[in-house]
């Protein structure tokens, strides 16, 4: 017997591939209800689907996977009170957000007439994201500043800072953190009025996390007494509705989409797909999209005589991402957050394009190679 699945009809690339070996149907987030799983066996969900004991109640879903990051949308606790298999997706946009960060920071430095060099990037959170951001940061030359209680209890204090610490001396703070309501590792609120006081004068704050992570109110403070010299957010509280008078406060503002490349979103549905194939015993369990658009130019030629090492790899970087573009679209319409998102344009990660560099350094396209660009020579 088929298994039964209900599908989130957002989650890309999932169309066509689970049909020969199930039964499924595509619903929106907002029409996934207790009353559509009544004869569900799967849910493959985004962060828009709170799975509870409210939706899953007297249902016979086994198997939830979420093609994100994040779960703090799932109870995982009583889903495995009812033996209720979840899966989320871990590290599967890393590099996206990765990309996000960069073409954040290169930005930032040419809107303001700094060189990244010259700055100490503050990391908070060092799993699958925050480590790809320490390689970004150290391939750009900047200072680092790790902070990660939890990992630092694993590994070791050898590599990390405290909180405090990494408040006071960081240029610009970046968040890489679960959601997390609970102590000992409460993320909700970290970066608070209390935690905000600490921040070195006139440095930059980023998040890409989770929302409830900032303050948003005790931010908006700080932004208006000029504590702070800005902020870039991806994530807001109480999205999908979000404040057009914060939006207007923040230098860079974009509707969670850090994560959205189409490699990110590949990634994302691969992982929890063959989650689901192990779990029903499909002939999935190796599958990944095959048909992931190229980039309309997948070819970056750079002149780099007389340009620097970081304008190159700023040049090469912006041209596959240019946050301000997504900047733009959010500011002309906030109220479609939702829209933006499912509606995202192609985004491809470094690796697939091409870079060659006419007049460069040695240094610069290290650099790019590094970063995970294919260097023409």
């Amino acid at each position: 017997m088929f298994p039964r699945i209900i599908a989130d009809d957002k989650i890309p690339f999932l169309k066509g591939v689970l049909e020969p070996f199930a039964e499924i149907h595509y619903l929106p987030a907002t029409a996934i209800t207790h009353a559509v799983l009544s004869a569900a066996d799967a849910l493959l969900i985004r962060t828009r689907t709170i799975c509870n004991e409210m939706l899953l109640r007297d249902t016979p879903v086994q198997f939830i996977g979420t093609a994100t990051i994040g779960f703090d949308h799932i109870d995982t606790n009583y889903c495995d009170s009812r033996k209720i298999r979840w899966v989320n997706a871990p590290g599967c946009n890393a590099s996206s957000v990765q990309q996000y960060i960069a073409s954040a920071l290169f930005t930032l430095a040419k809107r303001e007439g700094f060189h990244l060099r010259d700055k100490t990037l503050g990391i908070i959170g060092v799993g699958h994201v925050g480590s790809k951001v320490e390689k970004l940061a150290h391939n750009l030359g900047m200072q680092v500043l790790l902070n990660d209680p939890p990992l630092e209890r694993q590994k070791g204090p050898e590599k990390f800072v405290t909180l405090s610490t990494l408040l006071r001396e960081s240029d610009i703070v970046t968040l890489h953190v679960p959601l997390n309501v609970h102590d000992p590792d409460k993320t909700y609120h970290l970066i608070g009025p209390e935690s905000i006081g600490k921040m070195k004068a006139r440095s930059w704050l980023i998040n890409s996390s989770r929302g409830e992570v900032v303050d948003q109110e005790a931010l908006s403070v700080a932004l208006q007494e000029k504590k702070l010299a800005g902020a870039v957010l991806d994530v807001w509280e109480n999205e999908p509705q979000v404040s057009s008078g914060l939006i207007s406060q923040i230098s860079i503002a974009t509707p969670h989409i850090a994560g959205y490349s189409a490699d990110g979103k590949a990634n994302g549905t691969a992982m929890v797909v063959q989650a689901l194939a192990h779990h029903f015993d499909l002939p999935l369990k190796n599958w990944f999209p095959l048909n992931i658009p190229v980039p309309p130019e997948p070819l970056i030629l750079i002149d780099g005589n007389g340009k620097t090492t970081e304008e190159i790899a700023a040049e090469a970087v912006l041209k596959t991402y240019d946050i301000l573009k997504d900047d733009t679209r959010f500011r002309i319409n906030p109220a479609g957050f939702e829209q933006q998102r499912w509606a995202y344009p192609l985004r491809r990660e470094f690796p697939a394009y091409q870079v060659k560099v006419s007049n460069g350094h040695a240094e610069a396209v290290e650099i790019l190679r590094n970063l995970g660009f294919q260097v023409m020579l």
